[in-house]
């Protein structure tokens, strides 16, 4: 079901991992960002549209991981976009024959396993390198790209509505995930987006994570000062206080916490390879 959060935008909320795609109301259509992520709740959204009339004229994937590449043909042959890094990122996935079998391997172990459709996975147009707003006939959407989390996420500034789509940030589920093999500092990759989103805080009334509850304007820089100071933890070797794991998790999302001892392992091995003399 759509709910709106904003004038002219609505957002499609799924069981799994609480994933939201976001619809943008144009002039002839909408934009739809991160569709997903069952094939019955991707049905569910496309019937929803249209019964409001309203086509999808354009499609945006806010960064390469499989789970927000996700379309149907239900929602029609309009162009989908991503930033150019992002694009060049997915083409390198597919680029490997057995690429749609590896996730849906790794989805076998979720309660999606079977339920998600691929055959459609992945097919972007990048964005000229350095683009700022996304084409389509609608209301400015701004993209502010940086690498964090994964390479070429965006996220998406629609400030004629006051919307931040934050991608795969500013959960209030899910710890920051750091891209710990693309980039040579993570840290300080995550850090500087953070700044970026920081600086049209106070154009958001309504932040929409790629994952978990949609927030207030006063939930934007609480976020932001959540995920920093988790990253801060990281960075200085010191075990987060944060709600997202330990004892005060979610029930449910006990999970979290196995993927914050993991990038922890995966931080102390870089900082220790990074120590050995040469």
């Amino acid at each position: 079901m759509l709910t709106r959060v904003a004038e002219g935008v609505l957002v499609h909320q799924s069981e799994f991992v609480q994933s939201n795609a976001i619809v943008v109301r144009g002039r002839a259509g909408v934009l739809l960002v991160d569709p997903g992520v069952t094939g019955a709740e991707i049905d569910c959204l496309a019937d929803d549209l249209r019964e409001s009339g309203q086509p999808v004229v354009a499609g945006f994937s806010t960064h390469p991981d499989w789970d927000h590449l996700l379309w149907h043909t239900r929602l029609g042959e309009a162009p989908r976009y991503g930033t150019a890094r992002c694009a060049a990122t997915v083409r390198e996935l597919l680029s490997e024959a057995d690429a749609k079998d590896r996730i849906a391997a790794h989805l076998i172990e979720t309660e999606v396993a079977g339920q998600v459709p691929l055959d459609l996975l992945g097919l972007i147009t990048g964005l000229p390198a350095g683009t700022t707003r996304i084409p389509w006939d609608g209301p400015q959407v701004q993209i502010i790209e940086h690498q964090a989390h994964a390479p070429g996420h965006a996220a998406l500034l629609i400030a004629e509505r006051g919307v931040l789509v934050a991608g795969d940030m500013l959960s209030d589920v899910l710890i920051p995930m750091l891209d710990l093999d693309g980039t040579a500092d993570p840290i300080e990759e995550y850090l500087t987006a953070l700044r970026l989103l920081e600086e049209v805080a106070g154009e958001v009334d309504v932040l929409v994570p790629g994952h978990g509850s949609v927030g207030a304007a006063d939930q934007v820089r609480v976020r932001i000062d959540q995920d920093r100071a988790y990253v801060h933890a990281l960075r200085d070797g010191r075990e987060p206080g944060d709600p997202r794991i330990g004892p005060s998790a979610r029930p449910g999302w006990e999970w979290v916490s196995h993927v914050h001892t993991g990038q922890r392992r995966r931080l102390d091995q870089r900082n220790d390879h990074a120590d050995t003399p040469r």
